[in-house]
């Protein structure tokens, strides 16, 4: 049975010290679970400080880059690479839809960063997902298509197997004005494109290795509907991963589905 995925995105919330108040709380609260990860992506401020707390309590939860840059090293003032983030994280969230939208973020610049993720041996999540306007056309199918294969043209075949898939629709993010909660047969959908695109390049059995993620206004009272939908393997948790009681509870509900 494949991995269930919880990753709690914080975006650029919370200082050191309320990063490492969090993971105190959330350490109290939950147990680990065998077939569970939970990996969390703080800010680059916090990753250091968190590593090890981590590390000072045993603990499994796993931490993520939200951004880096593609060289791993040079002459790029104000740039992190993801070759100076090794040790610290074992997974960087590639692609976001606040990258692509807000920092002109394009599937070359992308394809580049899932390139190094795979060098520096740390997981790729590449997010993938439709604006509403894009779904409303009928261009769900052709956005996913791009979105993938753009980010994913610059690592061999073979490699395949060490990325995870993160359908985050635009539509249904928080905060994004007049978003609205995605149904489970909406996200069955998608989840469909993007595993029947991927099969027809690199075969079923390659594309049944590889994780899909869901992301976009999940919360306690949703996770467990997400997690249950064919296909999706875990869940990816923007302001719903920011108070430690949501976030455990989302963990909670998971372990229960894999029970």
């Amino acid at each position: 049975m494949m991995k269930t995925y919880i990753v709690g995105n914080w975006k650029m919330n919370l200082t050191i010290g309320e990063s490492s108040i969090f993971l105190q709380k959330l350490l109290k609260k939950i147990k680990p679970s065998r077939g569970l990860e939970i990996v969390i992506a703080p800010s680059f401020t916090s990753l250091s400080s968190l590593s090890l707390q981590l590390e000072r309590n045993k603990s499994k939860i796993k931490l993520a880059a939200q951004n880096f840059y593609y060289r791993d090293f040079g002459a790029y003032t104000g740039e992190v690479s993801i070759a100076q983030l090794r040790g610290l994280v074992s997974y960087a969230i590639i692609g976001h839809s606040e990258r692509r939208f807000v920092f002109g973020e394009t599937n070359r610049e992308i394809s580049q960063k899932v390139a190094a993720a795979i060098r520096n041996g740390i997981t790729p999540i590449l997010c993938v997902g439709e604006t509403e306007s894009q779904r409303n056309f009928g261009e769900t199918v052709d956005v996913l298509r791009d979105e993938i294969f753009g980010g994913l043209s610059e690592i061999d075949s073979d490699d395949i197997k060490k990325c995870i898939i993160a359908y985050e629709p635009v539509w249904a993010i928080s905060s994004t004005k007049a978003a609205h909660i995605a149904s489970p047969d909406e996200i069955a959908d998608a989840v469909k494109i993007i595993r029947d695109q991927l099969t027809s390049v690199y075969g079923e059995e390659t594309v049944a290795e590889i994780p899909v993620l869901f992301g976009g206004s999940v919360n306690p009272n949703n996770a467990g509907a997400y997690l249950t939908v064919p296909g999706v393997n875990g869940l990816l948790i923007g302001s719903a991963g920011l108070v430690s009681e949501s976030f455990a509870s989302i963990i909670e509900t998971a372990k229960k589905v894999r029970e």
